[in-house]
């Protein structure tokens, strides 16, 4: 159990330090400011809330013997990963904000670095129990 904790807290923050890293490479690069919209507390906030959730899916199919379905846990990951954009695209930006139209552009890719994270490291966190399955 503390394994899959671990699990997301250490892709939560991989995927805090993306975002970051792409948010400041995106403001700087195309000379945008969005610091009132979103901020890296929010950032770093959100990265590590979805990846402990995606740590919580992995231990209910542990808890309840059902690690043959995590390939069904993963597409549903993925899947609300797109859906989450949807609240990006459809956001009413303040009319102080200069080049409101770069905005989707920052924001929909780092919704995907919270899975892209997890999947990444998933092989170094893998559950005893799935590996001594795969032995025998």
């Amino acid at each position: 159990m503390k394994k899959i904790f671990i699990h997301g807290i250490v892709a939560g923050v991989l995927s805090s330090m993306a975002s970051l890293l792409y948010f400041n490479l995106y403001q700087t690069t195309l000379g945008t400011s969005f610091d009132k919209v979103i901020n890296a507390g929010s950032i770093v906030g959100s990265s590590i809330f979805g990846c402990v959730l995606m740590s919580i899916g992995y231990l209910l199919l542990y808890k309840f013997n059902k690690e043959n379905i995590k390939g069904i846990l993963n597409i549903v990951i993925t899947v609300l990963s797109f859906a989450s954009i949807i609240g990006v695209i459809s956001i009413s930006l303040p009319l102080e904000i200069e080049s409101p139209e770069l905005f989707t552009g920052l924001a929909v890719p780092m919704h995907f670095f919270p899975a892209l994270a997890f999947f990444a490291i998933e092989p170094f966190f893998r559950h005893q129990k799935a590996i001594t399955k795969t032995a025998e």
